[in-house]
């Protein structure tokens, strides 16, 4: 049996020591929910936002959780955003803080790790509120109103932010901001170097001059953008998806990279049978756990995602089964 907790043994890791065995990784360690974040969200996400941007239910059933609708934009011209965000500007008080704090800990598995922050992203809230078209036309017409933007959503995460460390005591910083799909970052180098980079940056200084590790969430192809990634300090990334080939990923960055990832199963129906399933799924981490920088992002060992078929639910059985028995084999 291991000695480590799953907390002990993946800061281990990602503080580039080798773990005692394979971690796991959940996106849900590195979000904090602080009430003030939240705008006028539902408990399902539906509702309004924190820039007031109207978030609905997927029903392509890609993924569970709310999104912005799309249409009706809140935002029609990048240069009127002065008139459009708002966001809280109350400074709360040291009692409110460490009483949040306080309920944190007290619904805290100290078995788990558990990071996050303050932050809003940059990328994503200009799509929420502009579009995908008038959102990326804005980039290259309006450079400095959108960089304004930034500036604005960067510095209010930051003054929270601080203030989340000093009382919560996260394991990790961590950021949360897609922009790729499948095949391609959706802005240029030079423009995701001009207009996204320096606010990531600068909001992920604060947890290196906390002394905390920091991670970065992105799916889709993000290697265009990897060595900017590191430079900000990042250790870890998550959800590492296969179209960015993870095993030449872990050959290039070694321990300077945590691949937080898992063999995606989009070409299994419901006639693959559980030996299929289970083979393919060990083979996937016999070729990526040796070496001791990889994470199991668990998503798809979760059951009871709204939209998986019957055969998914129980295809995410049997990769949980066939995890927990492989786990503590690798590193003996």
């Amino acid at each position: 049996m291991p000695t480590l907790s799953i907390r002990e043994n993946f800061m281990r890791m990602i503080n580039k020591e080798m773990p005692e065995y394979l971690s796991e990784y959940t996106l849900f360690w590195a979000f904090s929910f602080l009430p003030f974040m939240m705008g006028e969200r539902n408990p399902d996400g539906t509702g309004k936002d924190i820039f007031g941007v109207e978030q609905v239910i997927d029903t392509s059933n890609v993924t569970p959780a709310a999104m912005p609708k799309t249409h009706d934009f809140i935002l029609k011209d990048i240069t009127k955003w002065r008139d459009v965000v708002k966001l809280p500007e109350e400074d709360f008080d040291d009692s409110q803080w460490a009483a949040w704090a306080k309920e944190a800990d007290d619904n805290r598995d100290p078995n788990l790790p558990q990071g996050g922050g303050c932050s809003l992203g940059n990328f994503q809230p200009l799509m929420g509120l502009m579009g995908f078209s008038e959102g990326l036309s804005a980039c290259v017409e309006e450079p400095e109103e959108v960089k304004a933007l930034m500036d604005y959503i960067t510095s209010w995460s930051i003054k929270h932010t601080k203030k989340y460390i000093h009382y919560f005591k996260p394991d990790f910083g961590f950021l949360a901001d897609d922009i790729a799909h499948e095949r391609a970052p959706f802005l240029s180098v030079e423009m995701f170097r001009e207009l996204i980079a320096p606010y990531w940056r600068a909001y992920y200084d604060v947890f290196r001059e906390a002394d905390l590790p920091v991670g970065h969430h992105n799916c889709g192809y993000f290697i265009p953008y990897l060595e900017d990634l590191l430079s900000m300090g990042v250790c870890f990334w998550d959800p590492v998806q296969g179209s960015n080939d993870e095993p030449a990923l872990k050959k290039q960055y070694g321990r300077d990279l945590i691949l937080c990832c898992f063999p995606e199963n989009r070409f299994w129906d419901e006639t693959t049978s559980e030996e299929q399933v289970r083979a393919e799924f060990k083979a996937f981490w016999d070729i990526m756990a040796p070496g001791g920088a990889v994470a199991a992002n668990n998503y798809y060992m979760t059951t009871g995602i709204p939209g998986q078929s019957d055969a998914q639910v129980l295809q995410g059985q049997w990769m949980a089964d066939e995890f927990e028995k492989i786990r503590y084999d690798y590193y003996k």
